[in-house]
């Protein structure tokens, strides 16, 4: 992925996490008649949701689900961009 394009997808991670947050707080606080009590707080998960996908994304975690998963599409991925050599005689890539 290009600078740009990576720099586009972290920009947008965040904030469709806070507008999500704050789409989901002020139906609550319509509904409830809580103004602005669920907005805050909505606000703020959304932020830590947005805050936690640019982390994923920019760690290379991407769309793999759990940190296990992520780290072995890690190992898969630097083993492929090896050369035959690389791998050694027992290990098929």
């Amino acid at each position: 992925m290009s600078g740009v394009g990576l720099a586009l997808r972290l920009g947008v991670d965040f904030v469709a996490g806070v507008v999500v947050g704050v789409g989901i707080g002020l139906l609550l606080d319509w509904w409830l008649g809580s103004s602005p009590a669920m907005l805050i707080v909505f606000f703020l998960l959304g932020a830590a949701a947005g805050t936690f996908n640019v982390f994923r994304t920019a760690s290379g975690q991407g769309g793999a689900v759990g940190f296990k998963q992520a780290r072995e599409a890690a190992k898969d991925e630097e083993s492929e961009e090896r050369g035959p050599d690389e791998r050694g005689p027992d290990k098929r890539g």
